[in-house]
């Protein structure tokens, strides 16, 4: 069974093989990291788990029994009791019901490991699958995103308050 791991440094490899493998599917609901994400993955992903040990951000994967990487689960810009979550799945793993229960786990570690009350997600109105995530795990629409906020697109925000125990 997958499990939901905080992120960390020996995870670098099997992250890098999760988004080189699904960079054409992600690509076709979100903005795409570009090149230069691939090219300066180390650094880039030395300073995600520097922000992790800031606080700033608590980043998590979702790990199959192999030991590959199905799925990224963050928690960013952590202030005030709040954060902002933002997940992708491998498309091999989509529509399995996977997304669902890491967010509804990582909703309780919000509550429970991090102090957190307030959840907050944006989707591009395109994107059904997440949307269908966010309103399957608890969260309500809020309103309009900027579009600017995701890569162009139009789309919406989404909220969810957490307590200790949810799923």
């Amino acid at each position: 069974m997958p499990e939901l791991q905080r992120l960390h440094a020996g995870h670098a490899q099997e992250v890098l093989a999760f988004e080189l493998a699904n960079r054409a599917y992600f690509a076709a609901s979100v903005s795409d990291r570009g090149d230069e994400f691939f090219a300066r993955f180390a650094e880039r992903y030395d300073a995600l788990l520097a922000e992790q040990e800031n606080g700033v951000c608590a980043f998590h994967v979702l790990v199959a029994e192999d030991g590959s990487v199905l799925g990224r689960f963050n928690l960013v810009d952590i202030e005030d009791r709040t954060a902002q979550l933002g997940y992708r799945i491998a498309q091999h793993a989509a529509g399995q019901g996977l997304a669902t229960a890491a967010v509804r786990e990582l909703c309780g570690a919000a509550a429970a490991r991090y102090g957190l009350r307030t959840l907050l997600a944006a989707t591009a109105h395109e994107n059904a699958a997440s949307r269908k995530v966010l309103t399957k795990a608890g969260f309500t629409l809020l309103g309009p995103a900027d579009p600017a906020d995701l890569g162009g697109r139009p789309g919406t925000w989404y909220r969810r308050s957490v307590e200790e125990g949810d799923r």
